[in-house]
């Protein structure tokens, strides 16, 4: 009895043990440890996995980028993935993936200039490229061959596209090349970033840089996700965003589909875009980072639910499962992404991005080298095949915020020629005029004047070519609130040109009240 007794306790003992070691076990992740440990094949797995992860996401959400606007993919959509995918992608529409070959122009300055590399630089290597680019990018390349340098390049004043979703998905090399190293990430971009964005915009940036050097050192995603977004300032709209996001899948853990509607109802509206102003199409960086958030937070590790989730909320919906799954595969390493993903990326890994001549397999040693430097020069040390990297603890970038105090009020049609507009009248405090110039010579700048109340507000260059054209024809933030009209003179009309103005987004600092008859 006595032998059984104690058998009994002992029993108990080891039960309380193993319960106590499985608590451990699935205990969540408090803190970013000071320092970390991997080793030379882990981390280039890693880096592999994030640049490998984000070439999948862009293909699988390809066929539905800005589809499905406003409006969920339904379960019942299929989103195909057949064989020869990728490959098909850089053979018919290497556009897709400017995700990627905008942060291959960055990774290409650093390794020929070093981490050192002015602003400029990067500047110059982006806005002189031969790829086609939209929204604050375009207006950013469109400034500075202007002369209108970094940061104002990219400052809502001179650029209405400045809370966009841009530099939001070409962030990824600055957390690949920073492991373990938020604030390390968040100065990269605080550089770079700043060419094309700002506020909002830029946030976008900065998270999913931060959420990227994470992944190294935890793959715990609810860590990952809360504690990047200490690199955010808490007053700004896009950290209350992404907290809410976090917090609504702790309230509705099982239903993504939730959390979509709750962001809908709180954080849909644009106010920057002209394009997406009262209109379904948001192309801003708050909503669709909620966008990455949902993937990555319900998809729970898994890399078929993560991709899908995040596509089928929507929008700009290539680029935020490029994001989530560049995101997710550094947390899994290269090595941990399904086969069944992977072998249609193994067709491509020796091509050429479009506009480049960088391949995957070569980006992914070059963003390797990149976060060597970076970890030696941060006070990691390299002992044999192993790596120690001194982490950072995520501190907050500083605040700013674009179109304070502005508030879309119309969207008038214009659609008349300069040489037809007598005067365009508008009430508010802001003005956007969009439109284009039309030539069969693209080498043609139209040089126009615009006078508002009769005070000659600027004259502006407006190229022909769609590569260098000027995204929005005119726009000014900083009127006294009013009645106003504007008109334009032509300085060097030509035959057969016409410069078209299809409508204007006017503004004012108050939301227009609504009378109900």
């Amino acid at each position: 009895m006595k032998k059984l007794f104690l058998l009994l306790i002992v029993f108990l003992f080891m039960l309380g043990n193993s319960s106590c070691s499985k608590n451990a076990s699935t205990q969540k992740q408090a803190i970013v440890p000071s320092e970390f440990q991997i080793s030379k094949e882990r981390l280039l797995d890693k880096i592999k996995g994030g640049w490998a992860g984000q070439t999948i996401g862009c293909s699988y959400g390809g066929p539905t980028e800005f589809r499905y606007n406003g409006t969920m993919i339904q379960d019942y959509t299929p989103i195909p993935w057949p064989d020869n995918y990728i490959k098909w992608w850089y053979d018919n529409f290497p556009g897709l993936y400017d995700d990627v070959y905008m942060d291959l122009t960055f990774v290409e300055v650093f390794d020929r200039l070093g981490l050192d590399a002015p602003v400029d630089s990067f500047a110059m290597a982006f806005a002189t490229a031969g790829y086609t680019l939209w929204h604050a990018n375009q207006s950013a390349r469109y400034n500075i061959l202007q002369g209108i340098m970094p940061p104002a390049s990219g400052h809502w004043l001179n650029n209405p596209h400045a809370d966009d979703i841009d530099y939001q998905i070409e962030a990824d090399y600055a957390g690949l090349m920073s492991p373990g190293m938020p604030n390390t990430a968040s100065e990269i971009s605080d550089k770079i970033g700043h060419i094309m964005n700002y506020g909002d915009g830029w946030y976008g940036g900065v998270y999913v840089g931060a959420m990227y050097t994470l992944a190294f050192v935890s793959d715990d995603i609810e860590f990952i996700v809360s504690e990047a977004l200490k690199t955010i300032p808490e007053e700004s709209s896009y950290y209350q965003c992404m907290s809410d996001v976090i917090r609504w899948h702790k309230e509705y853990p099982d239903d993504w589909k939730q959390t979509w509607f709750e962001c809908e109802k709180k954080w849909s509206s644009d106010i920057g875009c002209p394009d997406g102003v009262f209109v379904p199409l948001n192309i801003d960086a708050l909503i669709n980072s909620a966008y990455i958030l949902i993937g990555l937070l319900y998809g729970d590790g898994d890399f078929y639910k993560t991709l899908d989730i995040s596509t089928r909320c929507g929008q700009d919906s290539d680029c935020n499962p490029a994001s989530a799954g560049g995101i997710l595969g550094t947390i899994l390493g290269y090595s941990g992404i399904p086969e069944y993903w992977m072998k249609n990326l193994r067709e491509v890994e020796d091509v050429n991005f479009a506009y480049t001549d960088i391949s995957l397999n070569r980006v992914y040693q070059m963003s390797y080298n990149q976060a060597l430097q970076v970890i030696e020069r941060n006070g990691g040390k390299l002992e044999g095949d192993e790596l120690t990297i001194k982490c950072q603890q995520p501190v907050s970038v500083r605040y700013e915020k674009a179109f304070e105090g502005l508030f879309p009020v119309e969207k008038a049609a214009v659609n008349k020629s300069v040489t037809n507009i007598d005067e365009l009248s508008f009430d508010g405090t802001g003005v956007v005029f969009k439109g284009g110039v039309n030539a069969a010579d693209k080498e043609y700048v139209a040089k126009v004047e615009m006078y508002i109340d009769n005070e000659l507000i600027e004259t502006a260059n407006l190229p022909a070519s769609y590569l260098t054209r000027r995204n929005d024809l005119f726009w000014n933030y900083q009127l006294p609130k009013g009645k106003h009209t504007a008109t334009f003179k032509w300085l060097n009309p030509k035959e057969n040109v016409s410069i078209h103005f299809s409508e204007m987004v006017i503004y004012s600092d108050s939301p227009k009240a609504i009378v109900h008859q």
